[in-house]
């Protein structure tokens, strides 16, 4: 993890405790130590402060050098501008500040995207954009259909039951979306189809 030193500390003995100690839990004290955090063992997550300068440009790092693990953003002073930057960089999603970071932690983990309310319906009540329309216009049906259920906020997991595959086929057909539509993460998937449109 990268900065916010007190609220790191507490993740790395929650997180363990809280996944029955399936969760990898890394600890850096700025953004500056980020590339240390991806060598072997590979952590499960990567979570990266945004009040601190180059936080977006350490989510960058993080997902280029471990493009599997999932880095995750705390919030900043809640300027949506920067969260959105933090998406487009590559954060699966946005975390608060305080004790009310570990369940949408925990929930990242199991494959959910975390979003701010806030930030999410104003990237849902922007105008249709040419760029957005461009990155969906090329999906077809069952695309759209998965780009709904991401957007919508389900699991892995639940996205495997209701087209009824595996989780490990989800994960292969959301990495072939992405592709498409020429984003790094799920969170900014659902950006786009919400700018798009889409949901």
């Amino acid at each position: 993890m990268s900065g916010h030193a007190p609220l790191v500390r507490d993740l790395e003995q929650s997180i363990p405790a809280a996944t029955g100690g399936r969760a990898a839990v890394a600890g850096a004290g700025d953004g500056s130590d980020v590339a240390g955090l991806v060598r072997e063992p590979v952590p499960d997550l990567i979570l990266v402060d945004l009040l601190p300068p180059g936080g977006v440009a350490a989510i960058a790092a993080a997902r280029a050098a471990a493009p599997k693990t999932r880095v995750l953003a705390l919030a900043g002073d809640g300027d949506p501008a920067a969260e959105l930057e933090a998406l487009r960089a590559g954060a699966s999603g946005i975390l608060p500040r305080g004790d009310e970071a570990l369940p949408p932690l925990l929930a990242a983990l199991e494959g959910w995207a975390v979003v701010p309310a806030a930030l999410l319906a104003s990237l849902v009540e922007r105008p249709v954009r040419p760029a957005a329309q461009s990155a969906t216009a090329q999906l077809d049906e069952s695309d759209q259909r998965l780009l709904r259920l991401i957007a919508g906020g389900s699991s892995t997991s639940e996205i495997a039951g209701v087209l009824h595959v595996s989780d490990r086929t989800v994960k292969r057909l959301t990495a072939a979306l992405l592709r498409k539509m020429h984003v790094s993460s799920r969170t900014e998937a659902a950006a786009v189809a919400g700018s798009a449109g889409l949901v």
